[in-house]
């Protein structure tokens, strides 16, 4: 089978019934994990702020993932500084504290990790 054609099986996947409630308002610490096709996945540190509205900023050195939640989709704006260098929607999960969605045209995956700052504890 192809790679291209284990995407869709991949987000099958994900656990059904596991999602949790969206996180309180306020600044987490964050592991930020990437994998493209099958590669194994990339993970770093990020900052992340849960703000109304049901929208994430997730910041990654000068980078910053704008992540607006909908009801079946998230909407993903990636910015440096003021400019956007990237832009999609796709489905996403809430598997415990950890946000799941992938981007089938780029054959990606993210995966958000929270836990509570250590600055606001």
């Amino acid at each position: 089978m192809r790679p291209l054609a284990l995407l869709p099986l991949a987000l099958a996947a994900l656990p059904a019934g596991a999602a949790a409630a969206d996180p309180a308002l306020g600044r987490y610490d964050g592991q930020w994990c990437v994998s493209v096709g099958e590669a194994a996945a990339d993970c770093g540190p990020a900052q992340v702020y849960v703000l109304r509205q049901r929208r994430l900023n997730v910041r990654i050195a000068d980078i910053v993932y704008r992540l607006q939640l909908n009801s079946s989709q998230v909407d993903v704006v990636l910015m440096h500084g003021t400019m956007q260098i990237d832009g999609f929607f796709a489905p996403y999960e809430w598997v415990g504290q950890s946000l799941q969605f992938l981007d089938l045209e780029k054959r990606t995956r993210y995966e958000l990790k929270l836990a509570p700052s250590v600055k606001s504890r």
